[in-house]
């Protein structure tokens, strides 16, 4: 090999070199940008979901009331700081900004009565108009689970007024009309569909509600429970939208998720079932909505009460009923929007409360044999 050659190919030799070592420069580059891309994607990502989060009410259904004492002269800081300090905001920082962003001013000291789950705008509202501390004149309770016949019994117990009174006022269409202007978002013209038992049927969210007055109206009983709803279903909307469903669709599969579960149910698999049900185009088969169309409550369904001839019967009829059978709570919420994946399509509750969920109906009668006796 001549020395022109010998140069030549140290030449070729040293440009390979440098090229590689080029690209593994370039690949040290590359993989150090998208970790750093991943980073602070995560940061931002998190960063955003924390403030969404502080953005909310502490707890949607507590309104167990919590006293707080503002001091003379407390600046926004020191007001949000005693809100965190008594769990009625999650972060006080956050409230600090909202406070400066609404550009809100002249709060006013005092004793106040909060509770944890009211709104950034509902503690601003009562600061800046001194709603000053009270004792509630009573309260009602309404558990989830429940139905507007119950809540009127239950509210009758409480309050100066009759169960019939109340519910009377629960089916006023006047009222249910005034109520479906106030709060759109959540009363739709589907609370007036066809073959609807109550139109407020499932739209009265579960909490506790103090009232100040030794007797306010009626209306005034029941319209807090519509607010609720409307604010926590509220933060379901953009989901709603997600799956192209309606508020009164995701009421009525929250509210059969609701009255299925027991304490050791997994209320995501029982939507799963549902879901899973309602894709194959199989009726939905819940008791509870049996029980709902002969009005009555029973510890177990007869083969003869699955004839009973109601549109909110699931045995005879497919889909969904036509309205919710009862209130429902957070949990139920969320499993009508996030169903477990799964392959079943069948499930039965024991006499311990335990849930077995099966695939097929083979499966489900040999638990249905073991675990219930036939009447």
């Amino acid at each position: 090999m001549s020395e022109k050659d010998s140069k030549k190919d140290s030449f070729h030799s040293k440009l390979l070199e440098k090229q590689n070592e080029a690209k593994v420069v370039r690949k040290i580059v590359l993989s150090v940008f998208i970790i750093l891309i991943i980073v602070f994607s995560g940061i931002i990502g998190g960063g955003y979901l924390y403030i969404k989060s502080a953005l909310e009410p502490v707890d949607h259904g507590n309104q167990k009331a919590v006293k707080v004492t503002i001091p003379i002269g407390s600046s926004v800081s020191t007001i949000s700081n005693i809100l965190e300090k008594n769990d009625i905001i999650k972060d006080a920082r956050v409230f600090k900004y909202y406070i400066k962003f609404k550009n809100a001013a002249d709060f006013q000291a005092g004793e106040y009565t909060f509770n944890k789950s009211m709104t950034f705008n509902e503690i601003i509202e009562n600061l800046q108009q001194g709603v000053l501390m009270e004792e509630a004149a009573f309260q009602v309770t309404i558990p989830e689970g429940r139905q507007i016949e119950e809540i009127a019994s239950i509210i009758s117990k409480n309050a100066p007024y009759s169960e019939a009174e109340i519910l009377a006022t629960l089916t006023d269409k006047s009222f249910i009309q005034k109520m479906k202007e106030k709060y759109p978002e959540l009363l739709t013209d589907d609370i007036f569909a066809k073959d609807i038992k109550y139109p407020l049927e499932g739209y009265l969210y579960p909490a506790t509600y103090p009232y100040y007055k030794d007797k306010p109206t009626i209306e005034e009983i029941i319209e807090p429970m519509i607010k609720k709803m409307s604010e926590v279903v509220g933060n379901y909307l953009p989901q709603l939208e997600e799956k192209n469903v309606s508020v009164h669709w995701f009421l009525t599969m929250a509210s059969l998720i609701e009255e299925e579960a027991t304490e050791k149910a997994d209320r995501e698999k029982i939507s799963s079932v549902f879901y899973n049900r309602l894709e194959k185009k199989m009726p939905l088969q819940t008791d509870p909505t049996v029980l709902y169309a002969l009005g009555q409550h029973k510890d177990r369904v007869l083969y003869k009460d699955l004839e009973v001839d109601s549109p909110y019967n699931t045995y005879q009829n497919e889909g969904l009923p036509p309205g919710p059978i009862a209130n429902a709570g957070e949990i139920s919420f969320n499993a009508a929007l996030s169903p477990e994946k799964t392959d079943y399509l069948y499930f039965l509750a024991t006499k311990e409360g335990e849930v077995i969920f099966t695939k097929t109906l083979e499966e489900h009668n040999i638990e249905k044999n073991k675990h219930i006796i036939e009447q």
